[in-house]
């Protein structure tokens, strides 16, 4: 068998060796567009801050990936899937057969269609060579914007913060990370960045990007013109399913696929963030690699079924952590508050019959595990509800407690 996988980030790469380990006597090719090794996309912050190299990120080297029995082929973006002749055509114009086809080509980052947003200093935030960018930018230590105070963005502003620029983040809602925090969490995380020299525009919104030849400055809805030499835009993502909707294939929001991954043509397979399964996309890494896991084993005649799980979220940046996971301030919701201003530290989660249905934890996140299988679970919380907020230690069932 021809396994092609065509994306070589978590979710391609751990399909591409789950395969090679279960089937050994298949030929198992790697496709990625970008010139790199495969490397770790979630410490791409780390790497902005200046706490690792760039060869610290890389996950497979080319003789780790042999000895699995996988070609890589860097460099290689893919233009075209021919579903007639079995074959994806390069952008090079070759012409690569296979016999199965694993589309992990993930997502990409949007840019808003403001006057300048083509403006030389304008980058986004979603890969190595953005990154490397940022920090070409970064020598300099001149003014930066960010657009968009979400997790990467406030990554982002960190990790450029570190490296010794001024930094304003730009967000459209009053907090940051409204889709992972509250208002009270959000506005203590924040807090917490103003203190370390980050600037934020809240509620704000971006009208245009000015400069001659290169970025000058960002101009607001308000009148505000902040002066920026770099800005970058983390605006959120679109799964990117160009090569799917060429090719013919059912596109939603992703790839529509079934629990194992599969499309609508028995030789195609869609994985992480291209992926749509009953109407939901992924957006984190846990889930993109347990589709990966999961189609892996499908592939080689297993019959795995993927099942979603609540997502979480989790940040440290400037030494602060912040979680979340399930419904955040769902309205019908019960909301129960710890708040330990000493500690700088908060939580809040939320109840829905008696279950635990969403939790926010900001300072400290060590109770993180505790809460996402007592969300993911369903369990019953109404026996430990009084001391619930106050993690396991504390929170326990009274067979377990008399076991």
């Amino acid at each position: 068998m021809r396994l092609l996988v065509v994306g070589a980030g978590p979710a391609g790469v751990r399909c591409a060796v789950r395969v090679a380990e279960r089937m050994p006597e298949a030929e198992v090719t790697l496709i990625s567009g970008e010139a790199a090794l495969p490397y770790d996309r979630v410490a791409l912050s780390r790497l902005l801050a200046g706490d690792v190299e760039v060869r610290d990120l890389i996950t497979h080297r080319v003789p780790d990936l042999r000895a699995h029995g996988i070609a890589y082929r860097p460099a290689t973006p893919v233009a075209a899937v021919d579903r007639e002749a079995r074959v994806v055509v390069t952008a090079h114009g070759e012409r690569v057969p296979y016999d199965v086809l694993v589309l992990a080509t993930g997502s990409r980052a949007l840019r808003l269609p403001l006057p300048g947003a083509d403006l030389p200093g304008v980058v986004l935030y979603r890969d190595l060579a953005d990154v490397r960018a940022m920090l070409a930018a970064a020598r300099s230590r001149t003014p930066a914007v960010v657009i968009g105070g979400g997790l990467l963005g406030l990554e982002a502003a960190a990790g450029l913060a570190a490296r010794g620029m001024s930094v304003t983040v730009v967000h459209a809602v009053d907090w940051p990370m409204e889709r992972q925090l509250d208002p009270e969490a959000g506005a203590l995380l924040a807090k917490r960045l103003g203190g370390r020299g980050i600037r934020f525009a809240m509620p704000a919104a971006t009208v245009s990007i000015e400069g001659h030849g290169r970025v000058e400055a960002v101009c607001l809805a308000d009148g505000r013109r902040i002066p920026a030499k770099l800005v970058v835009m983390a605006v959120g993502i679109r799964p990117d399913v160009a090569l799917a909707r060429d090719a013919g294939l059912d596109v939603g929001r992703g790839v529509k696929v079934d629990r194992a991954g599969r499309t609508a043509d028995p030789a195609i397979w869609a994985i992480g963030e291209c992926a749509e399964h009953d109407g939901m996309t992924v957006g984190l890494v846990a889930p993109a690699l347990a589709q990966a896991e999961v189609a892996a084993e499908a592939i080689a005649g297993g019959a795995a079924a993927w099942a979603p799980r609540a997502d979480a979220a989790a940040l440290k940046v400037s030494g602060t952590a912040v979680w979340s996971a399930g419904e955040i301030a769902a309205r019908d919701a019960e909301p129960i508050t710890l708040r330990d201003e000493l500690a700088d530290a908060y939580r809040r989660l939320w109840l829905r019959g008696g279950r635990l249905i969403g939790a926010v934890l900001y300072g400290d996140t060590a109770d993180s595990g505790f809460y996402l299988d007592l969300i993911s679970s369903g369990r019953s919380v109404q026996e430990i509800r009084a001391a619930l907020a106050l993690g396991p230690a504390f929170a326990t069932y009274p067979k377990e407690e008399a076991a």
